[in-house]
């Protein structure tokens, strides 16, 4: 990877918190993601698995990690698996990790090349009861490809189907939700790389440039400061573009007179930033764009003020959508008599704000974690209202990073230009 190696640290304290987690007698195996082939012989960029990564902070293909607590040889209690080196390989392909540098990023003593795995697994099987394996729960989760997560689960309940089948995504979810202060660190330096992108790109655009040469700018930036690039693939929509959630063709002009909103965020140590501005292409909100950008605004700094622990997801909603049924009445947008007529399926606000205002962030830019219940201290939710007019082909969304503290939250991007006055000031220079 580009940034510099995490403190072993961190993946040390993950293991413990998950261990602490599991029941007595089971083992716990964790594999990697896929090599993805593109076409040829060639492969798109790899990408780990991040619940591997969040265990152990090996990004290399063909690993696992493997705990049993309750294994009476302790050398056996946590294991990294890794692909033997093979110097021809490593001719065409690059390094792989050996022992000394895997135990150094990962604080797991013990490693196992794969091509000696399977009498070892075989033995360690034999003596649990209870075998946790990892799937892809993420709420998000679309499409019906079979991972290499899934089929391993058919090879080991194939291979082992007396055994007990527990489910780590359970425990997992629980345990990423909640952030340790170094994770914080790691999420504040990807907002502190995304923070000086946007300063750049402010400098940067003008009437006449296109979207795909500011996301030309995004990378740029965020790799020269040793992010290894987007955590997600870059939104800069122009015009009424920006009203499609999911933009990210980027092949358009920005003309005079026309908004720009642009999310994107750094990755940084495997941890995710997720920002949005939006900005006027001529460096100058209009009457009316300031009044929908203050609105947003509005919503954006409310409900942050509602976050802090033991706040329920499903009330937090609530309290901004009736929040923004007020705001929208005020600009127009609404009538008293829209909000009075509403259903609860069909909120009046809905035709404008029409996402959800936050959603978890970490390793994953849509993270792990639970979306109704209670919010929790060290939970990271993006703040992230937008407004979408149809009519006026507009489209406006500011979204920062906050973490939740014992005693409400802190922004991770309140540095980050934020009001019209800021905006427009910083585009003149």
């Amino acid at each position: 990877m580009k940034y510099f190696p995490q403190r072993p640290e961190l993946f040390t304290a993950n293991r413990g918190r998950f261990i602490k987690e599991m029941l007595p007698g089971s083992i716990a195996v964790f594999v990697s993601n896929d090599e993805m082939p593109s076409n040829g012989d060639a492969h798109h960029v790899f990408r780990q698995n991040s619940n591997l990564f969040w265990l152990s902070g090996i990004w290399q293909e063909d690993s696992m990690v493997i705990f049993f607590p309750d294994h009476p040889d302790e050398r056996y209690r946590e294991v990294l698996v890794l692909v033997r080196p093979n110097e021809v390989k490593e001719k065409w392909d690059g390094k792989r990790l050996r022992a000394e540098e895997a135990r150094a990023l990962s604080g797991i003593q013990t490693i196992v090349w794969l091509d000696a795995l399977d009498p070892l697994l075989q033995q360690w099987v034999h003596l649990a009861e209870n075998i946790y394996l990892s799937s892809n729960e993420n709420d998000r989760r679309s499409g019906p490809g079979l991972t290499r997560e899934y089929r391993f689960i058919a090879e080991m309940q194939q291979r082992f189907p007396l055994h007990r089948y527990l489910r780590a995504a359970t425990i997992i979810r629980k345990l990423r939700a909640v952030k340790t202060v170094q994770e914080i660190e790691l999420m504040q330096g990807a907002a502190d790389i995304t923070h000086a992108t946007f300063e750049r790109l402010l400098q940067f655009i003008r009437p006449g440039v296109m979207e795909y040469e500011i996301e030309a700018e995004i990378y740029h930036c965020f790799l020269s400061r040793r992010s290894p690039g987007p955590a997600y693939s870059s939104i800069v929509a122009s015009g009424d573009r920006a009203r499609t959630l999911h933009y990210i063709a980027n092949n358009q002009e920005c003309r005079d007179g026309e908004l720009v909103l642009m999310d994107f965020g750094a990755e940084y140590g495997g941890y995710c930033a997720d920002l949005t501005r939006t900005v006027p292409v001529n460096g100058r909100f209009s009457k009316r764009q300031k009044e929908v950008y203050d609105t947003c605004l509005h919503l954006h700094q409310y409900a942050k003020s509602l976050l802090k622990p033991g706040l329920s997801f499903t009330n937090y909603q609530k309290e901004i959508g009736e929040e923004a049924n007020a705001a929208f009445v005020k600009i127009g947008l609404l009538t008293p008599a829209d909000v009075k007529n509403q259903s609860p399926e069909a909120p009046a606000y809905g035709k404008y704000m029409y996402h959800g205002v936050s959603h978890h962030l970490g390793i994953d830019v849509h993270d792990l974690g639970p979306r109704t219940g209670l919010i929790q201290e060290g939970m990271v939710l993006t703040v992230e209202p937008g407004i979408y007019i149809e009519e006026e082909q507009m489209g406006i969304r500011i979204e920062n990073d906050v973490w939740i503290t014992g005693d409400g939250n802190k922004d991770l991007m309140e540095k980050i230009p934020l009001t019209t006055d800021e905006i427009e000031v910083l585009m003149k220079k």
